[in-house]
């Protein structure tokens, strides 16, 4: 297997990481759908829904690292480590794919805008899973270094990238709010 062996010898149950990608994801669509249905913005609706890519992303990080967990057999000698590169091509994949649904949602809303309500209430609850998303994305870098698991950085990547469009989305609202 590619991760580092802790002391004893084994390798370290990495799910717990992948269970608090999968409780980061449930909070913010939670936050962000409410940010949504506060202002009524699209930037906003579209955020939730790249949120509900990273709980679908996070749920192949969980089934990547049970299934690496393991140990090697007759069929696959080698172990299943290798089951960690197609989860990060998956990450790679959801984050094109969210990029797609945002611009679906927002090419309606361009062509008939919408006044927006209560925006500061609306920044305030992304600012809250912005930070949140960061907080876990740092978290699963971390252990994805320190423990050899391109799974665990390329969730973390994933978040950090819903990190980023969050901010562009909270600056457009801020600005034109």
């Amino acid at each position: 297997m590619n991760f580092v062996k802790n002391e004893t010898g084994n390798h370290p149950h990495l799910t717990r990481y992948a269970w608090l990608s999968i409780a980061a994801a449930v909070l913010t669509i939670l936050l962000k759908m409410s940010a949504y249905l506060v202002t009524g913005s699209v930037g906003l609706l579209s955020d939730a829904l790249e949120s509900m890519v990273n709980l679908a992303a996070a749920l192949v990080v969980l089934f990547t690292l049970n299934l690496i967990e393991r140990p090697a057999n007759e069929r696959f000698t080698f172990g299943f480590s290798k089951a960690e590169y197609f989860s990060s091509g998956f990450e790679g994949g959801m984050i094109l794919l969210a990029a797609g649904a945002i611009v679906m949602t927002a090419i309606p809303r361009l062509i008939k805008p919408v006044p927006l309500e209560q925006v500061g209430l609306g920044l305030l609850i992304s600012v809250v899973a912005t930070l949140i998303n960061l907080g876990v994305a740092l978290v699963l870098l971390r252990a994805g270094k320190r423990y050899n698991s391109i799974t665990l950085e390329a969730d973390a990547r994933h978040l950090m990238t819903d990190v980023w469009t969050t901010v562009g989305v909270l600056v457009g609202l801020r600005w034109s709010g």
